[in-house]
């Protein structure tokens, strides 16, 4: 068996990564591609590897030079007109080649671990295409196959249809032809066809129209979860280092990004926390109705918006400013108050304090087990301490302590009566026991203490952070018009308008989505303490804190699962947290609970 490489493309929308080499060697965590893809091959006993190269071409005959000699016979087929012809050219100058030997065919511009080709190659079936259940990041030729992995139809880009993605593959561009294969059908087929269509064309091609008049021995195999990435562009590199880096590296490649997950469909989010009952399909059909004019007309401003957010949850007009996600008002309301002395209890929400300068934070940390704290313990501690205001996540994060409202209550009292502002973001409140009433935001409290503030972000129990969108309440009206002269006219967009408009009609979905996430997280609490090296800490929020008892310290646990594609929050990063093996877990539908307990059983 040999081996043929397409490496004769510009890779232009690489931009000035490729200027001055060819796309093949661009590295990817410090090693190029055509080094990785050379020493993956040397690891099958090929009779030789031939290289189609055109742009750059000496750069890289020059950059391979003789490292693989006595390990792998190199040869080169220079396709000199790259610049005006597509990869069927390049592989029509190397079909004599193709024809004397079953072979290995692929592009230069992947990466992928080692499992495919020891997938293709050890495959009985002697002509293989590699492909993959289609994700929303792949581009490019796409197949439809029948339960005997027969290929039904390549599906070009141009006769794409986003309704048919459920039965899509998408060619991983690996490929395995027998010597006969390729005499008998492709060979003769891409003759015909580029005589016919030109050079200006894509070898696939000549695969869809064996399929749709050949009875063709060719077939599919489907890969699960090995990995691979097809590097385009500057977003695909950057994608494609993630998902390649290792141990602590990929961890801090994966966070960096703050979400965009959605990049990497088969990653198990437990991180970042928001409903998983949550909005329901019709109400998602509903915006995919509307979705051609939310895109293309402009939302309202602040008057609309603070209008259709004191609807949502039924607060005076006046006493409501909508943000783009909380994290927007966090900053605008953090600034105000940036040169008083500010009580924040830790560990917290780290947005918070890194708005606040360290020299007028007055500090909280809880001394009873699992960072359990009362009302009565911060009106204890800060009794004898002068501050200005005081800062409370509740429940809070990432301890899941929760405050109930009635001591909620007193502790406004007292710190009126210290003439103390006290911030309240109840971000997970809804998923509180009794939830329905552990709310601040009704207008009786907000009118009768202006000295409250609370924060809310609609991402979390709502279940659509996509959207971004947050609101702060207060009754003083002088911080609600200051902060909005912070936003910008058009802060939100108009998908997040028009799902604060229609919410109404899906109330009662909320509350019962709100139940069901209750539910769930009581057994997943269950399921969580059979883990045995693992103390969980009740939570009356979307989220657990555990303690690792044993065996893996918290690093070494994070690393461990993202290795499995999960994803979860080493919390021994944190301020106060250093000491202990933390790590946060947030609370996820059933089937991804179960999953990620399979997963901790089995270590």
């Amino acid at each position: 068996m040999q081996a043929i490489i397409l490496a004769a493309g510009m890779g232009r929308r690489l931009g000035d990564i490729t200027k001055g080499h060819t796309k093949c060697m661009v590295e990817v965590n410090g090693e190029t591609l055509i080094d990785r893809v050379i020493s993956q091959l040397t690891k099958f006993n090929l009779s030789r590897l031939i290289l189609v190269i055109g742009y750059q071409g000496e750069k890289l005959r020059e950059y391979i030079g003789n490292r693989y000699d006595g390990i792998i016979n190199i040869e080169y087929i220079t396709n000199p007109i790259y610049d005006k012809t597509n990869n069927i050219y390049s592989l029509a100058l190397a079909k004599e080649e193709l024809c004397k030997d079953d072979t290995l065919l692929l592009e230069s511009d992947l990466i992928f671990e080692d499992k495919l080709l020891e997938m293709i190659v050890n495959h009985p079936d002697p002509n293989l295409a590699l492909v993959a259940k289609y994700e929303t990041w792949m581009d490019g030729t796409m197949v439809t196959i029948n339960s005997e992995r027969e290929i039904v139809n390549f599906v070009p880009k141009q006769a794409f249809r986003y309704e048919d993605v459920d039965v899509y593959y998408k060619t991983v561009n690996i490929y395995k032809f027998s010597k006969e294969f390729s005499n008998d059908e492709y060979v003769p087929f891409l003759d015909a066809y580029s005589k016919v269509m030109g050079n200006n064309e894509y070898y696939e091609q000549v695969l869809r129209v064996i399929t749709m008049v050949h009875n063709s021995s060719l077939k599919a195999l489907p890969i699960t979860n090995e990995k691979w990435y097809e590097i385009d562009d500057i977003q695909d590199l950057d994608i494609a280092s993630a998902i390649f880096s290792h141990d602590e590296v990929r961890y801090h490649e994966y966070h960096k990004r703050y979400g965009g997950y959605w990049r990497f469909p088969s990653l198990l989010d437990y991180c970042y926390l928001v409903n998983p009952f949550f909005p329901p399909k019709r109400m998602i059909d509903e915006m995919k109705a509307n979705f051609q004019i939310l895109l293309t007309e402009y939302p309202s401003g602040q008057l609309v918006n603070s209008l259709l957010a004191a609807k949502y949850f039924g607060i005076k007009q006046d006493y409501i400013l909508v943000g783009n996600g909380a994290a927007e008002l966090i900053k605008s309301f953090t600034e105000r108050h940036a040169n008083e002395r500010i009580g924040v209890i830790y560990p917290t929400f780290d947005e918070y304090p890194n708005r606040l300068p360290k020299a007028h934070i007055i500090e909280f940390t809880p001394e009873r087990p699992d960072f359990r704290y009362t009302a009565d313990d911060l009106m204890e501690f800060y009794a004898d301490k002068s501050i200005d205001l005081l800062l409370l996540i509740n429940p809070d994060n990432p301890s899941g302590n929760f405050i109930p409202a009635e001591d909620i209550m007193r502790l406004l009292t007292w710190c009126h009566d210290n003439g103390i502002r006290l911030l309240v973001d109840e971000s997970f409140v809804d998923f509180t026991t009794g939830f329905e009433h552990n709310s601040l935001l009704h207008n009786e409290i907000l009118s009768k203490n202006p000295h409250l503030n609370v924060m809310k972000s609609i991402s979390k129990s709502y279940g659509v952070p996509g959207l971004r969108l947050g609101i702060f309440a207060s009754s003083d009206t002088a911080t609600i018009a200051s902060m909005k002269k912070d936003v910008a006219i058009w802060n939100i967009n108009s998908f997040a308008e028009f799902y604060m408009q229609i919410y109404g009609k899906y109330e009662s979905d909320y509350r019962n989505a709100c139940h069901k996430f209750i539910a769930e997280r009581d057994r997943f609490f269950k399921l969580l303490n059979e883990i045995p090296y693992l103390h969980v800490m009740p939570s009356q929020a979307n989220y657990f804190l555990c303690e690792i008892t044993g065996r893996y310290t918290s690093t070494d646990l994070t690393r461990i699962l993202l290795d499995h594609d999960v994803l979860i929050s080493n919390c021994s990063r944190k301020r106060n947290m250093s000491d202990k093996n933390l790590i946060r877990l947030a609370v996820r539908s059933r089937e991804d609970n179960d999953k990620l307990i399979s997963i901790l059983k089995s270590l």
